[in-house]
């Protein structure tokens, strides 16, 4: 018979292992892999070794935010004002995590076991944790959520290094159109995922707002549009659940 303290470990490493599975089985992994094999051969454009670009894959584990950093090292740039720029890549972050806590947290989680997984947050992790993790026993969500973590972690810093060792027999056109595909898939799964009519006009709102911003080469256009578009969108959801409410009585 097994014991009571076995079954907890039993059913976190089922979940891990699924998430595992799940992360090798996503379009992620290979959207991830071309990401990173031109984040790695960018890395190299700009003279930074090959360790410090698998490390900063590991550590920061966010495409855009990694762009940002490497060419603001670049000479001429002040490091405030990458500092600055990094961190107001990463603000997009904090809402998914927030999202995503109550989902797979348990009554008797503790806030350290929280740690790994919203380090491993990341856009990719978010949508496949919120396509997968609702259908799992609460107890196995926070083991896959880290089991897709690591996984699509360890992807991206094996192909840092791949992108860095080969960057010389890639055109410049290749790490350009290979760091393009991260948006690309994140739209399209945006796009799949969208139920709600909070989700539909903020995806919306942005395709239309964002380009409007850029061409009026306003400052700080990206976060313009997750203002401006979020709040619509929410005021519209907001409305629309009280026109229900008010119909239902």
């Amino acid at each position: 018979m097994a014991t009571p303290s076995s079954e907890p470990a039993a059913v976190t490493s089922g979940g891990f292992l699924l998430g595992c599975r799940t992360a090798l089985t996503s379009v992620f992994a290979f959207v991830i892999s071309f990401t990173y094999i031109g984040f790695g051969a960018l890395c190299h454009d700009y003279g930074l070794s090959m360790g410090w670009a698998m490390l900063s894959t590991a550590l920061q584990w966010a495409g855009p935010a990694q762009v940002i950093l490497v060419t603001g090292l670049a000479p001429g740039i002040s490091l405030i004002e990458t500092a600055v720029a990094v961190s107001l890549s990463s603000v997009r972050l904090f809402p998914i995590v927030v999202a995503l806590i109550p989902v797979v947290r348990h009554e008797s989680t503790r806030l350290w076991q929280l740690i790994v997984p919203v380090h491993f947050m990341a856009i990719s992790v978010w949508i496949e944790s919120m396509r997968m993790a609702p259908r799992l026993a609460r107890d196995q969500r926070i083991a896959f959520c880290n089991g897709v973590g690591l996984t699509l972690l360890s992807i991206g810093v094996i192909f840092t290094g791949v992108g860095y060792v080969i960057q010389a027999l890639l055109p410049a056109i290749f790490a350009a159109g290979a760091m393009f595909m991260t948006p690309i898939s994140f739209l399209v799964s945006a796009a799949r995922n969208a139920k709600l009519l909070l989700d539909k006009l903020a995806l919306g709102l942005g395709l239309a707002i964002g380009p409007a911003m850029a061409f009026a080469k306003v400052e700080f256009d990206l976060l313009w549009t997750g203002i401006i578009a979020g709040t619509i969108a929410y005021g519209a959801h907001r409305l629309q659940r009280s026109r229900g409410r008010s119909a239902a009585s």
